[in-house]
């Protein structure tokens, strides 16, 4: 016969089962309706909802050349998940508005659906990611699929334009002002040039590079330049941050746009940053934002940084022959003292957001 206590224990370790298994479910369930949502954002479902407001499965599938069958299934997963709301007595289902705000306005700070690309992305080279934990070779950003240069550049573009010249640049002592009489400004591990892109919109008397070692996405950025109408004013080059180093160009700013964390000698880059600075210019770190130790990265955004980084960032490092790796929560003390071993003679946080650290130095 079991003690009194024995049962309370196995029931209570019983009981923590349970709520740990729920837990994982939970995750399943975000990770199968991420695909859903993903769905409703390219099919347009989000969209036509936000714009009718109360409609049935029949007319939002009419509205978007769906089929209702597959629509209502999709509408129920929505309730069941928080996102769209039901009203039985109807048969209508709603879109809130500040549901609306997050998965239906491209031009919203917080549209989030693009990130779904960045994790699909993740599944697609599920395979190859896993050959790299393995081998500890990393995995190059260029050899992933697709949809994450896509899903990256929609995914930080948003925010880039809410804060990137309003408030990021402006926290920088004297550059918007630099800036705005004519300057000149790198930008590092530029990816598809969103940022350059909004600086040249906001500075029109300053010129701009975007320097990556990824040559498709190069391509991708000057095309961006072209459609945006400010190609005069960027160059986009196939290089490394070491190119900086040899560079005659003096730059009143240089710029790591989520960049920095992604490189296999995060060290060598700043310095070589450091050599291509004007001096009265500065450096502009902009790194996903973290304390300083795994225990205080708690929550859902530093759970989605660590993914990123341990499929990611860190194996694009490792890629590079890193040794010193900082994946994409290394926090401000550990950057800060990148900064000062390459040469600059202060740096400080000039900023904090959810989701991001905002860092200035100083030749």
């Amino acid at each position: 016969m079991q003690s009194p206590n024995t049962t309370s224990t196995t029931e209570d370790v019983q009981r923590r089962i349970e709520q740990f298994a729920g837990k994982v479910v939970t995750d399943l369930a975000a990770a199968m309706a991420g695909v859903m949502t993903n769905l409703g954002h390219k099919l347009g479902l989000y969209l036509s909802m936000a714009e009718s407001g109360p409609i049935i499965s029949d007319e939002l599938a009419r509205r978007t050349a769906t089929n209702e069958r597959s629509v209502r299934e999709w509408l129920n997963g929505q309730v069941a998940g928080g996102y769209v709301l039901f009203d039985s007595s109807t048969n209508e289902y709603s879109l809130p508005p500040e549901h609306a705000f997050v998965l239906a306005n491209p031009e919203s700070p917080v549209f989030l659906p693009p990130a779904f690309d960045v994790a699909a992305s993740l599944w697609h080279d599920e395979d190859q990611i896993l050959a790299a934990f393995r081998s500890g070779k990393g995995m190059g950003w260029h050899e992933h699929n697709c949809r994450l240069f896509t899903g990256t550049e929609a995914f930080f573009r948003n925010g880039y334009r809410a804060h990137l010249t309003e408030t990021w640049i402006p926290s920088l002592r004297g550059i918007k002002e630099r800036l705005a009489v004519g300057g000149c400004v790198a930008d590092v591990g530029c990816g598809h040039g969103a940022s350059a892109i909004l600086m040249a919109q906001a500075f029109p008397k300053s010129t701009f590079v975007g320097i990556d070692y990824h040559e498709a996405q190069i391509h991708v950025a000057r095309e961006r330049a072209r459609e945006a109408g400010v190609a005069d004013r960027i160059r986009f080059e196939v290089a490394t941050p070491r190119v900086l180093a040899s560079s005659n160009e003096k730059f009143d700013l240089v710029c790591f746009m989520d960049s920095l964390h992604d490189m296999g000698d995060p060290l060598g880059a700043v310095w070589a940053s450091r050599q291509a600075m004007a001096p009265h210019g500065a450096l502009m770190l902009v790194e996903p934002f973290a304390k300083d130790r795994p225990e205080e990265n708690i929550g859902p955004v530093a759970r989605m940084y660590y993914s990123a980084s341990a499929a990611l960032c860190t194996q694009n490092a490792l890629s590079q022959g890193g040794r010193y790796s900082l994946g994409a929560q290394a926090g401000a003390t550990r950057l800060l003292a990148i900064v000062k071993d390459a040469g600059f003679q202060s740096a400080r946080v000039a900023m904090e957001t959810p989701f991001n650290l905002i860092l200035e130095a100083r030749p």
